[in-house]
């Protein structure tokens, strides 16, 4: 590498991981403040809530990584013609394109290895973790009482309150426990001490009781009463925690939980079943036709041939497979890859389907219902499972047709074609979203380079500012764009590439623009920028002020 593209680059790997790693703790810590007291309040050991968070942070690097290019290229540029050094070089004969290509070249680099970091690494903690976060929900919170309270032991069903309680002995005074256990009697102890503690599995509450009695209420007759007294009672609450245990297999992964690849699959599937409800709808209109004009019963149709779609995903695999085929892969190795973490077992349905000659895919299995939960409102690329569609089994088109047709039943076809389209949708929309995040930091190159030549003496504020409100816009149009999208109103090559067209577009005008002579100049700021607009904005009011008056007069 020569001289000035080390030096170039040199001048932003240090601002490139100071930022990655101060955005990374930032949301790190804004995670953390968010979930670890729901964490410790579980009796999670510290094992389990360091994996908790450490499985986070892939998720929180994919979100920051493009973040770091544009705060990297903005003040390192800045920093350059700051000091001169830019004009130096242009002095010398060296272009701008010159100086931003090296930075371009790493920027792509960096694109190349968060795309294989968003296909493989990021998918896999995401599973992980929206694993762990399933059996922290089993996970019964730390059974604490405290004094002068009405503690909820069970939810709805046994309260129980204390005058007093050791916290060192587990001794208690003036002991009331009211309990609903029963529907048709309501239940109240009351002892003078008691003791409690937990048993051996930690899963029941035993509390030993002096000197009280038990009050028994009928619901339907209120005004009888029962009182028993008792010496030494002995009360038994089991259910109260239980120990956290970690799942070791789970099979099902929602669409953020997927590689490309295994999307791809998925899309395809959808893309099948599709093309089943179109043929099914068009068939049994025919027929119906067909039936009314002739009185004839239709023959037998035939289930379409499946077709896979030519998409940038499915071009994506290819090459991976070709790469893998080249380092000495078997193709029956590689054609595996795809497949890891997938469960590989059949349905009993697609078994059916495949004895009877239909194509693989006919059938889809649905997914188990699995409660998930948001990544401390960060708009996680962790998934909850039960947004994933599922595609309802479709009937063979073999079967002999009914000769009548009803809009109940064309309802439900076009039902099914607009539950497929979702589905294709949403696999689709990950599989571009994985893309357009890794070519944000090329964009983001394109984008901040121009700036920062442009404007160097702005400094931090000017890297700030720019940073808060291009991520804050290139975030707002993602976001809106994958609801667009889901709800099949945009493309959702469009809904993720948006941004990515708009910030590369502007930067390249800008780029463009700053080879002129005199399009950079050191002593330039922020200043400049405010008064451009304060003058513009001037001459808008004037001449509103102007129209206005020739109206009224």
């Amino acid at each position: 590498m020569k001289i000035l593209p080390r030096y170039v680059i040199r001048e932003h790997v240090g601002p490139l991981i100071f930022s990655l790693s101060a955005l990374t703790i930032l949301l790190l810590l804004n995670q953390v403040a968010k979930q670890f007291g729901q964490l410790v309040g579980k009796g999670l050991s510290w094992g389990v809530i360091g994996e908790f968070f450490l499985l986070s942070i892939p998720f929180i690097v994919a979100m920051t990584l493009p973040m770091a290019v544009l705060v990297a290229v903005l003040y390192g540029f800045s920093r350059l013609v700051a000091e001169n050094e830019v004009t130096a070089l242009r002095a010398s004969g060296v272009s701008v394109n010159r100086i931003v290509a090296p930075v371009m070249a790493g920027g792509v680099v960096l694109a190349l290895l968060m795309l294989l970091f968003n296909d493989q690494v990021l998918p896999r903690a995401n599973h992980r973790l929206r694993t762990l976060q399933t059996d922290i929900a089993r996970k019964k919170p730390t059974f604490a009482l405290r004094e002068q309270v009405i503690n909820e032991v069970i939810p709805g069903r046994i309260f129980l309150k204390a005058g007093h309680i050791d916290d060192a002995t587990n001794r208690m005074r003036e002991v009331f426990i009211y309990n609903f256990e029963d529907p048709a009697h309501r239940k109240t102890i009351y002892a003078d001490s008691g003791v409690m503690g937990l048993t051996s599995d930690e899963s029941t509450l035993e509390m030993t009781l002096h000197h009280g009695f038990v009050l028994q209420v009928p619901n339907d007759d209120p005004s009888s009463l029962q009182r028993l007294y008792f010496t030494t009672d002995v009360v038994r609450v089991r259910g109260v925690t239980n120990k956290f245990e970690k799942t070791e297999k789970d099979d099902y992964r929602g669409e953020r939980e997927m590689t490309v690849c295994q999307m791809n699959q998925e899309y395809q599937t959808g893309v099948y079943q599709l093309d089943l409800a179109r043929s099914e709808l068009a068939s049994t209109l025919g027929n119906t036709a067909r039936y009314a004009a002739t009185g004839e019963r239709p023959p037998v149709g035939a289930l379409p041939s499946r077709r896979e779609r030519r998409t940038s995903g499915e071009l994506y695999c290819s090459l991976i497979r070709g790469a893998l085929g080249a380092v000495g892969v078997s193709s029956a190795e590689a054609a595996q890859v795809p497949q890891q973490g997938v469960s590989t077992s059949k349905p009993v349905a697609t078994q059916a389907a495949a004895q009877h000659g239909a194509p693989q895919g006919a059938v889809t299995r649905a997914p188990p219902a699995t409660p998930g939960t948001t990544l401390g409102g960060l708009h996680p690329l962790v998934t909850t499972p039960g947004r994933r569609a599922t595609v309802p089994v479709t009937p063979q088109l073999g079967v002999q047709p009914v000769p009548s047709v009803t809009p109940a039943q064309i309802e439900v076809i076009q039902s099914r074609m607009t539950d497929a389209s979702i589905t294709m949708a949403r696999y689709q929309v990950e599989i571009q979203k994985k893309f357009a995040l890794a070519a944000a930091c090329v964009v983001f190159v394109l984008f901040g380079a121009p700036i920062a030549l442009r404007f160097p003496r702005g400094g931090v504020g000017v890297v700030i500012v720019v940073s808060v409100i291009a991520f804050g816009i290139y975030y707002v149009c993602l976001i809106g764009g994958e609801a667009l999208a889901d709800k099949l109103l945009l493309s959702p090559f469009w809904a993720m590439w948006a941004a990515n067209a708009i910030f590369g577009v502007i930067g390249a005008i800008m780029l463009v623009r700053s080879q002129r002579v005199g399009a950079m100049a050191a002593t330039r700021d922020t200043t400049e920028l405010i008064e451009r607009a304060r003058l513009w904005l001037g001459k808008r009011v004037e001449r509103l002020a102007i129209r206005v008056g020739r109206r009224t007069a």
